[in-house]
């Protein structure tokens, strides 16, 4: 089910990196694949990590280093609502070189095409996933694209799954970062807030619609996905359409359309741990034809502008629905005016399709 779109009006132009802009964004292209740098993100980190985090803290109960975890565990009881309470950021943590190395590895760039009131807290609709969720972690959990220098005032808190939060150690490194877990409660307790200047983003489609993240799609699990809407309502915050162009090009993925075994064991395990299993690939450190590390493709993130909300309490589903299309239309036409600076098709359509979920 393709969704019809309109180019929309004028937009200011974006901001471009240094290395590269829309002049030169095809030479960039044809020559990404013959560099490298040493510390290319993938979703096998976040794995060695919550591995490397759980091993650690069990096992150093049974060495003479076993108050390290008596201790922390103690922190850990006393600082359990932190999460949901609006997190616990770092400042030099989110502005460490790692991120403008990982920035730069893409790279990745920040696109703003309207101003945002610093006065009022603001739902982020973040799309595509991707399998790396690459744009939207370097752009609102670091600041290696600039996000507070754009956008002053603001402080952005982006929503990951809850489970991560359970694992020793690694939990205090996603606070540093902005992040906060996926539930209603820790949201609302950010958009809450006195005094505005707050921005939850969200990525939309979640992990499944990582499954069908793979180079030149853009399908998106969003038609049946109004739970952020209901939230936005509630709070009377205005939503903001986010689409992040390369988002989908970083890996390829295994065939697995819907009804294959893959497929049915993919949502399967989905539906056990909460999380996709996505069996992707790329490239290797050294050589270009098969690895774990994500293609260098430029990711052009775009922010689009904000979607007048009026706050009701408890809005019907009439209500719901109709600020649900308009914020579809909204995503569909920021997608029609940029798609042609980013390397996509004058005829490439988004496609816009229910969740199984």
């Amino acid at each position: 089910m393709h969704i019809p779109t309109h180019t929309h009006a004028s937009i200011q132009k974006p901001m471009c990196s240094k290395k590269v802009s829309e002049g030169n964004l095809s030479t960039w292209l044809k020559f990404r694949q013959f560099h490298t740098l040493p510390f290319p993100p993938n979703r096998t980190l976040f794995t060695s990590e919550l591995s490397t985090g759980t091993v650690l803290f069990i096992g150093l109960f049974f060495t003479r280093f076993w108050l390290i975890s008596v201790l922390y565990a103690t922190w850990w009881l006393l600082d359990w609502d932190t999460p949901s309470k609006g997190g616990r950021r770092i400042h030099c943590i989110r502005n460490s070189i790692i991120w403008r190395h990982m920035k730069n590895y893409f790279p990745v760039t920040l696109v703003k095409t309207a101003e945002l009131d610093p006065s009022k807290n603001y739902v982020v609709g973040f799309h595509p996933h991707g399998v790396l969720v690459a744009g939207a972690f370097l752009n609102f959990c670091t600041e290696a694209t600039g996000f507070s220098q754009l956008f002053p005032g603001l402080t952005p808190h982006m929503m990951m799954l809850t489970l991560w939060f359970r694992v020793p150690f690694f939990r205090d490194y996603l606070l540093s970062g902005g992040l906060i877990p996926s539930d209603k409660d820790s949201a609302s307790y950010v958009l809450r807030r006195w005094g505005g200047g707050n921005v939850l983003a969200i990525a939309v489609g979640g992990a499944q619609e990582a499954l069908d993240a793979r180079p030149g799609t853009f399908t998106l699990l969003l038609k049946n996905r109004k739970g952020f809407i209901r939230l936005a309502m509630e709070h009377g915050a205005p939503l903001v359409p986010v689409f992040s162009f390369g988002e989908n090009e970083l890996f390829d993925q295994v065939n697995n359309p819907e009804g294959s075994w893959l497929r049915r064991t993919q949502h399967c395990l989905q539906q056990i741990m909460g999380i996709s299993l996505p069996l992707f690939h790329a490239r290797g450190m050294f050589q270009y034809s098969f690895g774990l590390l994500p293609y260098r493709w430029p990711i052009f993130t775009v922010v689009g502008k904000p979607i007048k909300v009026e706050k009701k309490h408890n809005p019907s589903q009439e209500e719901v629905d109709r600020l649900h299309q308009t914020y579809i239309e909204e995503l569909c036409k920021l997608f029609e005016e940029h798609k042609t600076k980013y390397n996509v098709p004058e005829d490439r359509k988004q496609g816009v399709w229910p969740s199984s979920a």
